[in-house]
């Protein structure tokens, strides 16, 4: 999978994993404010949560993009950085929700992938609770020879983008995918992302 379809990607959750109308400020939150006579911004941690996420994520994407989308998504402040990173500041009820929803989304295309009839080759997934590690179970040889492959790059991105989200970086931002030959019941094969997608880097780099 080439980066700049996954910057793509990534980008594209982004901007669809929490459409409608910017959540309501909680009645706490209200009372708070009220009582304090200041913003929630001056209560910096308490009520925000800051996240900031690699250059990678935005590939081909404008500071002016990247900003609107946060604008439209109810996130109360995007900044790029000068390597390219952005920090996200938005409300703590905002994060929740789109904690939820990119959890939705991923285990919409696990049932997708296992339920709709496309991916013959993939009989069953499993996963951990903060979507890290998935069991892919699969007819091996079927797997190998066809192209179901690929449907497995785009919950590599949701888990990603879940993780990022949640705090991971780094070391930590790791998602590991078992595959399981039905036949035999044994892990054949293991790929642990990002660093699957910097190896095949480095491979078509040196061809």
């Amino acid at each position: 999978m080439k980066k700049w379809l996954i910057a793509f990607s990534a980008i594209a959750l982004l901007l669809t994993a929490c459409g409608g109308e910017n959540e309501e400020t909680t009645e706490q939150e209200k009372e708070t404010e009220e009582n304090s006579g200041e913003s929630l911004d001056v209560d910096k941690g308490i009520f925000n949560v800051d996240i900031t996420l690699p250059a990678s994520f935005f590939e081909d994407s404008t500071e002016e993009e990247i900003i609107a989308g946060a604008k439209e998504q109810g996130i109360t402040e995007a900044v790029v950085h000068e390597d390219g990173s952005v920090t996200y500041t938005m409300s703590k009820s905002k994060h929740k929700e789109m904690m939820k929803e990119l959890g939705d989304s991923v285990v919409s295309t696990i049932d997708d992938i296992v339920n709709s009839g496309d991916y013959t080759s993939i009989k069953e997934i499993s996963y951990n609770k903060d979507f890290t590690e998935f069991d892919v179970k699969v007819n091996r040889q079927q797997y190998e020879e066809g192209f179901d492959g690929f449907a497995i790059f785009g919950l590599v991105i949701g888990s990603t983008y879940y993780s990022a989200f949640d705090g991971k970086s780094g070391e930590d931002l790791q998602i590991v995918f078992n595959m399981i030959d039905e036949t035999t019941g044994e892990i054949y094969d293991t790929a642990i992302y990002p660093d699957e997608w910097e190896s095949e880097e480095e491979e078509q780099t040196a061809e």
